[in-house]
């Protein structure tokens, strides 16, 4: 079945070099994949513009085949990725297979960084439940001092629900030191390596996730989900209690590992998720129902409705999602987030391990993006929001 893919092609909406280059991102260079391309009625092209577009096409192929040997993962973006005939011969499940055989291998040269029974726990299930992270006394002095201090913090919104995070700068380091030390600490640190994969110092958030308040529809986030096709994580130390109606994290066990009924279905997703799936899963965040669950192996969620003062690190290339609730909730957690290139062999090094630059790249990357929007060439989706408590809904 070909992709029919219709665009209003209008010269005046799109002048010039730049309405060629915006156009060539919306047709995908579909052209060369067996991809038809079906124009609106009336709209047309000057020669020139369709050879500039043309040209634009073929002077982003070396990008697209390059980007295969990293950790892009979006169809819709990359017309190799995305293609129906590439991935029938297997190249979404060859690069799933050599990114986990990677993981796999860098995480056994730093099995002796974590505890025997965590990582027992990691390998088996994707995730590590760690229970009364600091003295009970010294966290809630810590607990009360972050929730009632104001930060600077932006926010997005996806559907119903408001995410907003301040990122833990040096800045912020020299305000809560407690934190600080634990980041800094020989346990945390060997837990977060071995589940990542990786020795690179994750980026670190105070975040707070609003659900149930905005004006949107469905979180997204409450569908299961993988975050992309290759070992990483996210960890959550909550700082509130997370109650059972409280939009816990879920987690399925075990869908961390590539099985090859794991393999098959990515098989399948890679085939037919530019023609029928959502557009997180054409972005390579691949959707699952409840209901496939048992056909992979696999068990049903498990909800993490913990108290404060408890870590949760998974592996979120297995299927995780926001569990949903009737009444409006508020989260507060130190939330981390390690992704890296899939295919690099070595297990840490350069900047990303070195904390003075590694805890300035939050604050850098939404710098970044602040001038690619102002420029009109990326949308900023995490807006400024002044100073706000981390509490407040």
């Amino acid at each position: 079945m070909r992709l029919v893919t219709k665009l209003k092609l209008n010269s005046t909406v799109l002048p010039g070099w730049n309405g060629i280059y915006a156009l060539s991102r919306q047709l995908r260079f579909a052209e060369l994949f067996g991809l038809r391309i079906q124009r609106s009625a009336g709209s047309k092209l000057s020669d020139d513009a369709q050879s500039r577009h043309r040209w634009i096409g073929w002077w982003r192929g070396p990008y697209w085949f390059l980007a295969l040997f990293t950790g892009a993962k979006s169809f819709a973006d990359n017309p190799l990725l995305g293609s129906v005939r590439l991935n029938r011969l297997g190249l979404h499940v060859c690069r799933v297979r050599a990114a986990h055989w990677m993981a796999s291998k860098r995480r056994r040269r730093l099995a002796h960084l974590i505890p025997d029974d965590l990582r027992d726990q990691f390998d088996r299930d994707g995730f590590i439940v760690v229970r009364n992270v600091f003295p009970e006394g010294e966290f809630r002095l810590l607990q009360r001092t972050i929730l009632q201090s104001e930060f600077d913090c932006r926010e997005q919104v996806q559907g119903d629900t408001v995410t907003r995070r301040v990122p833990f700068s040096p800045k912020l380091a020299d305000r809560l030191p407690q934190i600080a030390a634990l980041l800094a600490s020989d346990r945390w640190s060997g837990l977060l390596a071995y589940a990542a994969s990786t020795r690179n110092r994750p980026l670190y958030y105070v975040q707070t996730i609003s659900a149930g308040r905005g004006p949107g529809g469905p979180d997204p986030q409450l569908e299961l989900h993988s975050d992309t096709f290759h070992p990483s994580i996210k960890a959550w130390l909550f700082l509130t209690d997370v109650e059972k109606d409280g939009r816990p994290l879920a987690y399925v066990a075990g869908s961390h590992r590539a099985t090859e009924k794991r393999l098959q279905w990515e098989l399948q997703k890679s085939i037919e998720v530019m023609q029928v799936g959502d557009r997180l899963s054409q972005r390579g965040s691949l959707r699952i129902g409840h209901g496939e669950l048992e056909g992979l192996g696999l068990p049903q969620p498990t909800e993490f409705s913990v108290p404060a003062n408890t870590l949760v690190i998974a592996d979120t290339c297995g299927f995780h999602a926001r569990c949903s609730s009737d009444r409006p909730t508020v989260r507060v957690e130190l939330w981390a987030y390690s992704r890296r290139s899939p295919f690099l062999p070595w297990t840490g090094g350069g900047l990303s391990s070195w904390v003075p630059f590694a805890d300035r790249r939050a604050v850098w990357l939404h710098a970044a993006v602040d001038w690619l929007d102002s420029r009109g060439l990326q949308k900023q989706h995490w807006v400024r929001a002044g100073k706000r408590r981390p509490i407040d809904a």
